[in-house]
Formats: structure tokens, C-alpha cells, sequence
């Protein structure tokens, strides 16, 4: 049961994005079409979920037994360019299409705050691994989710007439404003699935 409230809680309730605000810069500038944002959906799942796992076995493995925590960023950030770099040279041996399909996307998910945040949370929240891996592929569908979402909309309000002074800019931020209204309505949520189920925390 505690893994089914880690997912809801991550996709709806603390979404990464419309909730806690880190990955915003793909939100906003890879939301054109839902098409582009699938693409970085699924870049962004694969390389978090592997990221998390790897940067929290570097964490309780080599940073924790030597005392080394204030690295915990520098290295983090590290690992996350490394492992993205990787990720894109044997998909690029291994799967030509799929490199094609998230070449694009690849060097965009080393900027991607969201996947270094992502794993420092796991560390904070002092998650098991298992619980860090449930959490970061959850996060990264609640990402998905919300780029997905905000494509559409911005694809539907392309073809509509929008009063000179908020074209642009103007009326985008607006609408993300109003996304993450919406999702403050999934808040409690998960506190009440934990009452209900009488779980802890």
C-alpha cells in the first residue's frame, strides 16, 4: 500500500512540476506539441528512474562510509551527466531508432533540475531503494503527465484568438499558473489514503 501512495502522491498531489516547480524550463519550452513532449516524457522516465537508482548506491556506498556528504550535489550532477552521455552513445550503437526517437532530448535532460532533484529527494525522504525507484519513475510520469497536458492545451489555444496583450509569453504563464491551480486540488490526498488505510506519516 505504501508504494500505491508513493505513485499517487508523486503523479498528482507533489507533482514535480506544478507542485514543487523544478522542471520548468522543458515544461515551458518543449510544450509546443504533445508529440515533442511525449518524446521528452519518455527520456526524462528512463534516464530519472537510472539516475535515482545509481546516485543513491553512490550515496549509501561511497559518500555515507566516508563521510563524504557534502559532495552529495557536485557528484549528483556528475553522475547525472555521465549516465546521460552513456545512455546516448549506446543507444546510438544498440537502437538507432529509439536514439532517433530521444536523440533530441537526451543533452536537454543534463539541464533537467528535476532529475537531480529527484534523487536528492530520495535522500531526504530516506527512502529504501525500492522505494526511490517507485518514487522516481512516479515522478517522472507526473512530469510527463503535466507537459503532456500543458501540449495540448497550448496546441488547442493556437488555433484560438487571444487578445493582443497576452499573446505569447503572457498567456502560457498564465495558463501554467492555472494547471498548477488545478492540481492544489488533488492536496490531501494522499493523507486521506493514509487515514483510510490507517498508514503512518
Amino acid at each position: 500500500m505504501e508504494y500505491i501512495l508513493i505513485f499517487i502522491s508523486a503523479i498528482f498531489v507533489n507533482n514535480i512540476i506544478l507542485s514543487q516547480f523544478l522542471g520548468i524550463c522543458p515544461f515551458l519550452g518543449v510544450s509546443q506539441k504533445v508529440s515533442t513532449s511525449l518524446g521528452m516524457s519518455a527520456a526524462v522516465a528512463f534516464v530519472m528512474t537510472l539516475a535515482t537508482i545509481v546516485t543513491y548506491l553512490i550515496q549509501h556506498f561511497v559518500l555515507n562510509p566516508l563521510g563524504l556528504q557534502y559532495l552529495q550535489t557536485i557528484a549528483f550532477i556528475l553522475v547525472i551527466a555521465a549516465l546521460v552521455q552513456m545512455v546516448e552513445i549506446i543507444l546510438k550503437k544498440v537502437s538507432p531508432p529509439l536514439y532517433q526517437a530521444l536523440g533530441i532530448f537526451l543533452p536537454l535532460i543534463t539541464t533537467n533540475c528535476a532529475v537531480l532533484g529527484v534523487a536528492i529527494l530520495v535522500i531526504q525522504k530516506d527512502f529504501s531503494l525500492l522505494q526511490s525507484i517507485v518514487y522516481a519513475f512516479s515522478t517522472a510520469i507526473g512530469f510527463g503527465l503535466a507537459l503532456v497536458v500543458f501540449a495540448g492545451i497550448r496546441e488547442q489555444m493556437a488555433l484560438t484568438k487571444i487578445p493582443k496583450g497576452m499573446q505569447g509569453t503572457a498567456i502560457v504563464l498564465v495558463t501554467a499558473g492555472l494547471l498548477s491551480l488545478a492540481f492544489m486540488g488533488f492536496s490531501g490526498v494522499d493523507s486521506g489514503l493514509r487515514q483510510l488505510f490507517g498508514l503512518a506519516g
